[in-house]
């Protein structure tokens, strides 16, 4: 895609964003599998976990992105672009899921309102920062000639 940027100056911080991002799941997978580990899977969310409400099935889900984005981000070479962009798309489908099934049987996650929020919140997080991670060598960056060759006038 031509309007994407390529080598954008500020890709450490993003990269750290995204860190941080994949660390918050996990982090919120691993407390929800501690406050939820003798329920069944889909079984009723528990109380709260970091102000959210989730099952053993939302917590293993949780984990599962916030593993694959921390090794996303770990390996680099736009593998993390890939990965951001899969599983922040992946956390809004989920969102969208649990919210038109809130309050029904089929809210297999445990999602609270509070909770779709703060995944729909992460996703594009996840989705932005996809965005303006991708590397490439500066020739084929599509920088003009003159950026290029180090003249700005």
């Amino acid at each position: 895609m031509a309007h994407i940027p390529v080598n954008h100056p500020l890709r450490p911080m993003y990269r750290v964003a995204g860190f941080v991002a994949g660390a918050y799941l996990v982090v919120f997978g691993v407390l929800g599998l501690i406050a939820t580990a003798s329920d069944g899977l889909t079984g009723e969310p528990a109380d709260r976990v970091l102000g959210q409400s989730i099952n053993l099935l939302g917590s293993i889900v949780a984990l599962i992105a916030g593993g694959l984005v921390l090794l996303g981000t770990a390996v680099g070479r736009n593998v993390d672009v890939q990965v951001d962009k899969l599983v922040g798309w992946g956390l809004l489908v989920v969102g969208s899921y649990s919210l038109a099934t809130i309050r029904t049987d089929a809210n297999f996650f445990g999602y609270s309102v509070s909770t779709v929020v703060v995944t729909y919140l992460v996703g594009l997080l996840l989705i932005t920062i996809s965005l303006y991670s991708k590397v490439a060598a500066p020739e084929k960056a599509g920088a003009p000639r003159q950026v290029r060759e180090g003249r700005t006038a």
